[in-house]
């Protein structure tokens, strides 16, 4: 989180300049059963305060059915293109054959190692049709999701992509993460509210103390608004056999957002917790 707000967003929702606002959004709905299990965990008894649901994944349908039977949980579209481990696999809602250049020679999407090789030939009708059908079947399941992010895609330069992406959270009435200060500024200059600062991945964060590093973020939030795109799982036999190298650091953020500290952290610090709705409401308007 490197950049000074200029209070605009807050304004829009309703905030004071000096209000410090932090949206915690919980990525991967879908992906395992025990991802599911954790997410669920942390938006009933946590901070998570909204989720974001991956279409193409082999949970996604048991995450559906949760939104479904509790419609005041907000949540968006993980836009997933990219697979991330070598023996659990997904490939696109769209037909193979009409979206070659999203899927390897076995019809999966690239794994993440292989991104490079992904955006070098990658064609952008194709993603847009495969993004397209992902939002089109949440939809069809009567689910209203209230905002746009993304799985695992690195984004930086990718002007078509981040582009593509602002136009469909326009064109589907949804608000949309935004990643880099440049875009940050690119989008706040069309009068649309947006994270402030660079959102958080907690993949990136220590995983060896990482109720300290998540505690001292909270109390060093600054004004304006600020997102964390956190991955709680429960480290059972099914997460540590997907991800071997990853499940610690999935059930470490489970465990701090959970937790009595976090929600007493929140509650000293006076930050307000929101979720997409209420940014979505201004981008419907604009």
């Amino acid at each position: 989180m490197n950049s000074l707000t200029n209070g605009q967003t807050n304004r829009l929702l309703g905030f004071p300049d000096d209000a410090r606002l932090l949206i915690i959004n919980a990525d991967d709905f879908g992906m395992c059963h025990a991802v599911n299990e954790a997410i669920i965990g942390t938006l009933k008894e946590g901070i998570v305060r909204s989720t974001t649901l991956m279409v193409p994944c082999p949970w996604a349908l048991h995450a559906m059915h949760f939104l479904a039977d509790h419609p005041e949980i907000p949540f968006g579209v993980h836009l997933t293109v990219i697979s991330d481990w070598v023996d659990y696999r997904w490939g696109p809602v769209t037909p193979r054959q009409q979206v070659p250049s999203l899927v390897n020679k076995e019809g999966h999407f690239y794994n993440f190692d292989q991104m490079p090789a992904f955006f070098a030939q990658v064609q952008l009708d194709q993603l847009e049709m495969e993004f397209r059908a992902q939002i089109e079947v949440v939809l069809a399941k009567g689910l209203q999701p209230t905002h746009l992010d993304w799985h695992s895609l690195r984004l930086g330069g990718k002007e078509d992509i981040l582009s593509l992406m602002l136009k469909l959270a326009r064109e589907y009435g949804l608000a949309l993460r935004v990643i880099g200060q440049p875009w940050i500024a690119k989008v706040q200059s069309q009068g649309l509210p947006t994270n402030d600062y660079d959102f958080l991945d907690s993949y990136l964060l220590d995983s060896v103390d990482k109720f300290a590093g998540f505690a001292r973020l909270l109390r060093e939030l600054p004004p304006g608004l600020s997102e964390w795109a956190v991955h709680p799982g429960l480290a059972n036999s099914e997460l540590m056999a997907i991800d071997s190298g990853g499940y610690h650091i999935r059930q470490a953020d489970f465990d701090f957002l959970v937790s009595q500290q976090a929600k007493d952290i929140v509650e000293e610090e006076g930050i307000v917790l929101l979720d997409y709705r209420a940014l979505q409401d201004v981008w419907k308007e604009k």
